[in-house]
């Protein structure tokens, strides 16, 4: 019942621009990490690549077909995004694999699972490449979680960029939470603690906006004060995570200052809310982390945490004051006061 990786060799076989931060060497990492530990006896699988079925539950037909259609060519879908003649495939299996961890996990033949993937997914919209997103990976693995018999999903995104994709695909939707904790303003300059949803999806949208440089004990209060206790209210069914690294301190893109331990600790709570909520069902799909070392050692905390009891998180001391967190939280409160007791 450990954690199984999903993961397959082929993802340097997306390949972006010279200089572009994300490289085909983040996929070197995530094929020596899923090896490494393979011998530690850990289970890693190849998936299958989604369908257009899969897509279509959150993607435009017309924008599917429009990905499709690069296969073969080398394309600038936006200043910052990109295809090469492989790229259609091997998105199509980074969205499969966040299916079939979505999957074994809603079959219980294990209880937690990550999809170790390239190209990111948590900016692409219905029907717009951005963000270096293609396919919005976690998106899919959500709506196919539905279908499989998941009455209520949650997605937490703790990259340091918002999930503008993921929170307009489901912002009318009551049947998925997304919680966003993220760096604020910065790109894609969405995720204001007033984005809350709409319609029907009203108070199932929470933003985290965090000031630049937050450290640790800034996402330990977030998650305290407002993630916790609104995913212990929601009782998902699954837990789904947008596990970006670009939080870390050394992360080129990213002006926040985590250490590797805050990303073991921040899945480490939610772990213990998947106990609490649904025996235990998490799956965590990769987003973004470009500083080669950090992803590397942020990817085997994780995998380490997933695959251990689960016990009380250890947050790490930056030494620093910060107000960032009580700032968010206050930022937050008055936007969900109607929808969560907090």
């Amino acid at each position: 019942m450990s954690v199984i990786l999903i993961h397959s060799d082929r993802l340097a076989e997306h390949q972006t621009p010279p200089g572009h931060p994300e490289r085909p060497e983040r996929a070197e990492v995530m094929d020596a990490v899923a090896n490494r530990w393979r011998t530690h006896g850990v289970e890693a699988v190849a998936p299958r690549a989604a369908t257009h079925e899969h897509l279509a539950r959150v993607h435009d037909p017309d924008y599917i077909r429009r990905i499709s259609e690069t296969t073969g060519h080398a394309k600038a879908l936006d200043p910052d995004t990109y295809t090469s003649p492989e790229s259609y495939e091997i998105a199509l299996l980074a969205a499969g694999a966040a299916i079939d961890g979505v999957e074994r996990v809603m079959a219980g033949s294990h209880t937690t699972a990550l999809a170790l993937v390239r190209p990111p997914g948590h900016h692409a919209e219905r029907d717009r490449a951005m963000g270096f997103c293609l396919f919005n990976n976690v998106a899919v693995a959500a709506a196919h979680a539905r279908v499989e018999g998941a009455g209520k999903v949650a997605i937490v995104d703790y990259d340091v960029h918002h999930g503008n994709g993921t929170q307009h695909m489901f912002e009318s939707d009551p049947h998925v939470l997304y919680v966003s904790a993220h760096q604020f303003p910065y790109y894609p300059g969405t995720g204001a603690a007033d984005e809350t949803g709409r319609d029907r999806g009203e108070g199932f949208t929470v933003n985290l906006p965090l000031e630049v440089g937050a450290v640790a004990e800034d996402y330990q209060r977030v998650f305290a004060d407002v993630v916790v206790p609104v995913l212990r209210q929601f009782e998902p069914d699954l837990v789904l995570v947008s596990a970006g690294f670009d939080a870390h301190e050394r992360d080129p893109l990213g002006g926040m200052r985590l250490t590797t331990d805050a990303f073991a600790a921040m899945t480490l709570e939610l772990r213990a809310v998947a106990e609490e909520c649904c025996r235990g069902r998490l799956v965590a799909v990769t987003e973004g982390g470009y500083d080669l070392q950090a992803l590397a050692a942020s990817l085997d905390a994780v995998i380490e945490t997933m695959n251990s009891p689960v016990a009380a998180p250890h947050w790490p001391s930056s030494g620093v004051e910060s107000s960032r967190g009580r700032e968010s939280v206050a930022a937050v409160r008055p936007a969900l006061a109607a929808y969560w007791t907090l």
